[in-house]
């Protein structure tokens, strides 16, 4: 008889679930017996990803900043894990509209604190829940052309640091999910800068959801799908100098394609 996953009859909420990765965390926690909320800012995705599951998903589309209170009710009253998935992949310099800055922060970064606010008080009484935060290795390193999506992810990654440190003695579980490139929408609005950087190594998004599944089962706080991104934040850490010289040379490589 095979074993009850720790998953089973779990709540689950993840957003921007109509595709991609959202959609690959969606499929794996309802196989594991969860019942999964699937967000997405399109309706049509996110009913469509519910229907290809079944029973166990549950379409609640909305921007995701808003839609907590919706789904913990979709849920009947209770969130167990929270994927907060949902991203904007901002391209551009330090020259970027404000307005792109601002989409950039309020997706990646506030989406995920607004959620916690939310979230928080139910499990510290409780003393039991998990926050997933989709991060990317651009939260851990950097990412060449695209300034909004770096510094947010870098962002992102600080919240998520900063929940695990102050609640993990009460209860609450917190994971930062870091792939590099991954096979999806995004990593095609990457363009060039994604063709270069991204594309050779890049995975499915089925390979995400397996690699979050393992670093859960350890109580891993960083996720990294791709393993040598481990090597590239040491060194990040270790040889700052050295390894922004490597960075410029793949910006200027970049630059001159």
């Amino acid at each position: 008889m095979d074993p009850v996953s720790a998953y089973q009859d779990q709540r689950v909420v993840v957003t921007g679930a109509g595709g991609g990765i959202g959609a690959a965390l969606a499929h794996r926690f309802a196989a594991e017996g969860a019942t999964v909320v699937v967000n997405d800012l399109d309706p049509a995705k996110a009913a469509a990803v519910a229907a290809a599951i079944g029973a166990r998903a549950i379409p609640v589309p909305g921007d995701a900043s808003a839609i907590v209170a919706e789904a913990r009710e979709a849920l009947g009253g209770t969130v167990d894990v929270y994927c907060a998935n949902a991203g904007l992949a901002s391209g551009g310099d330090a020259f970027a509209d404000e307005a792109v800055w601002e989409a950039a922060w309020d997706t990646n970064v506030m989406a995920h604190v607004r959620a916690a606010r939310l979230l928080l008080p139910d499990w510290l009484e409780r003393e039991s829940g998990r926050f997933v935060s989709t991060v990317s290795a651009a939260g851990l390193l950097t990412m060449i052309g695209a300034a909004p999506y770096s510094v947010t992810k870098h962002g992102a990654l600080a919240f998520a640091e900063w929940l695990s440190l102050t609640y993990r003695h009460r209860g609450v579980q917190v994971h930062a999910i870091c792939p590099q490139g991954v096979r999806t929408d995004m990593l095609t609005a990457a363009g060039s800068a994604g063709e270069l950087v991204l594309a050779p190594t890049a995975i499915e998004p089925e390979a995400v959801a397996d690699a979050l599944f393992d670093g859960m089962e350890k109580g891993r706080f960083l996720i990294l799908p791709h393993r040598e991104v481990a090597d590239f934040y040491a060194a990040r850490a270790t040889e700052p100098d050295r390894w922004l010289s490597g960075m410029n040379h793949l910006q200027r490589k970049w630059e001159n394609r």
